[in-house]
């Protein structure tokens, strides 16, 4: 059994690659085999999001704060608020973030494939 204690890990700030305004992420666990999941606690400024993305196994996210917005392509936006959880299937690309005028955060689970949790 192992215990990650609360700040045993720095926090980072989301990449422009991947993110567009204020992201804070706080890596909360990575894969520890034979499991394939990690997890890590993002924090979102209003206007802030991620770019569009897939995971090759899906992803889980569980809004702790805040309220915030989901799109799958094609689909129209819906909004996510705290203590709602999002399945996102394997391979679908997707995007989410904050509202324009209110901040989120969500913590993500996702499990990779050949080493890889996101493209």
């Amino acid at each position: 059994m192992t215990i990650a204690h609360s700040g045993s890990q720095p926090s980072a700030p989301g990449g422009t690659q991947r993110f567009t305004g204020q992201v804070c992420i706080d890596p909360l666990f990575q894969p520890e085999p034979p499991s394939r999941m990690s997890g890590g606690m993002v924090t979102f400024e209003p206007g802030a999001r991620t770019a569009w993305h897939t995971h090759p196994l899906g992803q889980t996210l569980i809004v702790t704060s805040g309220r915030g917005w989901i799109q799958q392509l094609g689909h129209e936006r819906q909004e996510i608020v705290a203590g709602e959880v999002v399945s996102v299937p394997a391979g679908v690309k997707h995007w989410h973030g904050a509202t324009s005028t209110t901040g989120m955060t969500h913590i993500a689970l996702q499990e990779a494939l050949d080493g890889r949790n996101v493209n």
